[in-house]
């Protein structure tokens, strides 16, 4: 049994077989072979390590031509590996002794070498995992040739394993049989995280080596609370956790029989929950929890999920199934926010030294018009179906801000012009993610009907550090005094231009951030479906006048540490089942 300590995005418990993925997006599942195919499967091992070998001579070959030493010596490495006989031996061992196919004995022996390698003090013998990782891949490429499985076509329950998940693989994986996922790299606001959260799949990220450590058909923990997968538990840890991951299915159940109740405090302030959805299949789930609208309809799924660029009846088709859930209720349709860690299939972004701070979002909205027209052409086709609004994402300026109405109302003029019906009062709003847009609220409140604080994208900006990345983890936080000035900023900036403001990062789906919002002056919530049940409960337990004074003490805090583990106290008092 073997303990690995990550950062928890995604809560809930799953105890499964460990499917390990590679960056292609590929399965290597462990299958038995009959004792008539084993002497086939050991000439298919012998004909891949040729095969492999061929190749990396053929391009040495090339390099030769070239004075690039270093790279003929990652060669010799390579080749003296694929010609050791011992190591051909050991997978053939594996194939005869268990009966298991080629495939899986090459990257469980590979991956059980390249694991030992990691745990040597020398450094030189440490890095050559790298190596023995870039081999599996060529042989693994070599055996599997165009059949290799698509992590899509899955027909058990299994728990994911990757060194690093995207948001599109993330997107593309299928609930029924994906019950939790880890991964070696990533942040809790890592938008694959966002994902796995709003899918209510279990996830645990920055595990920094379990892809070394855990081979596929191992049986593993996921445990989304508290941040820990255990590899092969022992019977009493697989006991307890069994029991564990009932004990959360009830309390999920019985917070979900506030569904039907308001989300009002006790003297009777009331408090506007909406959903976060990324998918059309999500808005009914939303319902289910309780939410009273969507505050969030992100969009790029319709291009993370596909092989082209959707047309406008695929975006009109979307929006239409989601807000015919809704209804009366409001649906706030954010435009594209691709870039950054998310691109489009026909428009992938140049290579950029800082993805974050480039061209993403709005920015490349401004820059596709084609793109952009088709998206908002479509919003408002959909905008009389409902009670639907269009939200500008990571508006840094007025300029941006002007520049992105002035394209809508160009949309607008085309569709009086074509006949075509639309809302011609639809409401238009902004989120503020940057230091920039918090700063000049007042002023960009002049042009909008309303706010939305994406605290995600804000903290990483204000404190300069990467929300995936898990080495500085501990530097990004939403409750960090700096970030919590200028959320006060907005809201004050909002409530004085009297425009509505509501919170819609992940913040407002950590239970112990609530009562702070609350504090703050926040009547309107955004969050993640699977949370509601949580925050509402919180809501219905404590009172306004509670809640400003938790604010004012907050505000008066000079450190993140100080005010994280008053919050974290405070909230434990009111719900610790939470915790």
């Amino acid at each position: 049994m073997e303990i690995k300590k990550g950062i928890a995005v995604s809560p809930g418990i799953a105890i499964a077989k460990c499917l390990v993925i590679d960056s292609e997006d590929y399965r290597i599942p462990r299958r038995s072979v009959g004792s008539n195919q084993l002497s086939g499967e050991v000439q298919r091992v012998r004909d891949a390590f040729k095969a492999a070998i061929r190749e990396l001579s053929l391009m040495r070959g090339e390099y030769k031509r070239i004075d690039r030493s270093d790279i003929r010596d990652i060669f010799a490495v390579h080749l003296r590996f694929l010609r050791d006989k011992s190591l051909r031996s050991r997978i053939t061992s594996m194939i005869e002794n268990h009966s298991v196919t080629a495939e899986y004995a090459v990257s469980a022996t590979l991956r059980e070498i390249a694991s030992s390698f990691t745990k040597v003090k020398d450094t030189y013998i440490s890095e050559r995992a790298t190596d023995i990782y870039d081999i599996e891949r060529r042989v693994l490429r070599q055996l599997l040739g165009s059949k290799r499985e698509d992590v899509r076509s899955l027909t058990e329950e299994v728990a994911i394993a990757a060194k690093e998940l995207s948001p599109t693989q993330t997107a593309g994986f299928d609930k029924k049989f994906v019950k939790a996922l880890a991964a070696d790299v990533g942040g809790r606001t890592s938008h694959a995280a966002i994902v796995a959260r709003s899918m209510g799949i279990p996830a645990v990220v920055a595990l920094e080596d379990l892809t070394e450590t855990v081979s596929g058909g191992d049986t593993i923990i996921v445990d989304g609370n508290r941040g820990i997968v255990i590899v092969n538990p022992d019977n009493e840890t697989l006991s307890k956790y069994e029991a564990y991951s009932v004990e959360f299915v009830e309390m999920e159940h019985k917070l979900d029989t506030l569904r039907e109740k308001p989300a009002t405090t006790r003297d009777g302030e009331h408090i506007t929950l909406l959903g976060n959805i990324e998918f059309p299949d999500e808005a009914e789930m939303a319902l289910e929890k309780g939410c009273e609208g969507i505050g969030l309809y992100r969009t790029e799924f319709l291009y993370l999920e596909s092989d082209h660029e959707p047309t406008e009846e695929e975006h009109y088709q979307a929006y239409a199934r989601t807000i015919s859930f809704f209804r009366d209720k409001p649906v706030i349709v954010r435009t594209l926010d691709l870039g950054a860690d998310k691109f489009t299939q026909s428009k992938r972004f140049s290579r950029e030294p800082n993805p974050f701070l480039g061209l993403r979002s709005i920015r490349f909205c401004l820059q596709n018009l084609v793109m952009f027209k088709t998206q908002l052409h479509a919003i408002l086709r959909a905008s009389v179906l409902g009670d639907v609004s269009i939200m500008f994402p990571l508006i840094t300026n007025l300029q941006e801000l002007m520049q992105a109405k002035m394209i809508l109302r160009d949309v607008m003029e085309d569709m009086d012009d074509e006949g075509i019906d639309y809302n011609r009062d639809i409401r238009v709003g902004i989120m503020i993610e940057t230091p920039s847009s918090a700063l000049t609220a007042y002023s960009l409140a002049q042009d909008v009907e309303f706010f939305s604080i994406g605290t995600n994208d804000l903290t990483q900006y204000t404190l300069a550090a990467d929300r995936g990345n898990e080495q500085i983890s501990t530097l990004y936080s939403p409750v960090d005094p700096a970030v919590l000035r200028l959320i006060r900023t907005v809201i004050q900036d909002a409530h004085k231009a009297r425009i509505p403001i509501s919170v819609c990062g992940e913040m407002a789906s950590e239970p112990e951030y609530i009562m702070l919002l609350l504090g703050m002056g926040i009547r309107t919530l955004s969050l993640t479906p699977p949370m509601i049940p949580e925050v509402k409960q919180i809501i219905r337990s404590v009172t306004a006048e509670d809640c400003s004074r938790i604010a004012r003490k907050t505000i008066g805090m000079n450190t993140e540490r100080q005010i994280s583990s008053f919050l974290r106290d405070a909230t434990r008092r009111i719900l610790p089942e939470a915790f």
